[in-house]
């Protein structure tokens, strides 16, 4: 599998990469071998990049990540978590579902992006994953908090990275405006784009994409099946976690049908869209079982033509200045070891 630097930091990852929220039982439980299973699959695919978060079920997805790299080569593979939500022992009286996640609710989160907290966050996330270090530390969904994670958690990481004690940093939100920001404000390796780069979406291209090939910063993309609407769109589809809007409905069976016109699932055109920037060196993608896994690398081997492309602009359902992936290459990235 393709891999790819991030920035200048010299970590690289791989084309796809493994979201582990599910491993912290994101809205269906997942036993711990079934988490092992899911993880291994993702191995003997070729994914090397693994990224986690204390907030994924208080802990639990680091925990059984950590477990399921145990025994592989340390330099074959890198890890990203995240900071800026400290786990505090002492539940909130029941399961964890406020926030999705099946678990037990042992401890309870709060927000936390001071210095202070970035190390503590990480000395505990390293203790969860039972590893020495971690490659990639994200900034995690400050939204509410983007002064003081600018002012006091980001020059953290930023001391941890010249100490060598991470790879390189970043920052990891479902916008484009904040981490466009944060590109411009601050020397981060990457940035982790949620939901906001897809078939369905493109506001990305405006400023966050552009800035990013500029200053030769990396972009990471997750959620480019928006909640699973670009996966199964119909009834009961959903869009950022809730029921989709009737027009974004209707639009995404408009991308499946150009699709299936040219005998391309849906699913495979949303795994491949976002490479046509050069900014962009991986796609996240969560799975809860080992054939979801398969499936999903199956679907980004899948041929995609250069007419489907033209085919969307010409339909109105990409913008006229939406790069897209030559069909002779799957990423722009350089090649490198898996």
């Amino acid at each position: 599998m393709r891999t790819t630097v991030l920035g200048g930091s010299g970590v690289r990852v791989t084309e796809l990469a493994f979201g582990a929220a599910a491993l912290g039982n994101l809205y269906t439980p997942l036993d711990d071998r079934a988490a092992a299973d899911t993880v291994a699959a993702a191995w003997d695919a070729g994914i090397r990049t693994f990224d986690t978060a204390p907030h994924y079920g208080l802990g639990l997805s680091e925990r059984r990540l950590g477990a399921a790299l145990r025994g592989r080569p340390r330099d074959a593979y890198t890890v990203s978590t995240k900071v800026g939500r400290l786990l505090i022992p002492g539940g909130t009286g029941g399961d964890d579902l406020a926030n999705g996640f099946a678990v037990a609710a042992t401890h309870h989160r709060v927000w936390d992006f001071s210095a202070d907290g970035v190390l503590r966050s990480l000395e505990a996330s390293l203790e969860r994953l039972g590893l020495d270090r971690v490659d990639v530390a994200l900034l995690h969904d400050p939204d509410d908090h983007l002064d003081q994670a600018l002012a006091e958690a980001y020059p953290a990481l930023e001391r941890l990275r010249a100490e060598g004690v991470v790879g390189a940093i970043g920052a990891g939100m479902n916008q484009t405006r904040a981490l466009t920001r944060i590109i411009r404000d601050t020397d981060v390796d990457t940035v982790l784009l949620a939901g906001r780069y897809t078939l369905l979406e493109h506001g990305a291209l405006d400023e966050l994409l552009p800035e990013a090939a500029a200053r030769g910063r990396s972009v990471i993309i997750g959620g480019v099946l928006n909640s699973g609407l670009l996966a199964h769109p119909g009834p009961g589809a959903r869009y950022d976690y809730a029921p989709a809007p009737r027009p974004l409905l209707d639009r995404a069976l408009r991308l499946k049908a150009v699709c299936e016109r040219h005998g391309v699932p849906l699913r495979a055109a949303a795994l491949r869209f976002p490479f046509g920037h050069e900014a962009v060196a991986s796609v996240l993608t969560g799975a809860r079982s080992a054939e979801e896994v398969r499936d999903t690398v199956d679907m980004l081997r899948l041929p995609v033509p250069d007419a489907l492309w033209t085919d969307l602009r010409a339909s109105g359902l990409l913008p006229s200045h939406a790069p897209f992936p030559s069909s002779t290459s799957r990423n722009t990235g350089s090649e490198g070891p898996s």
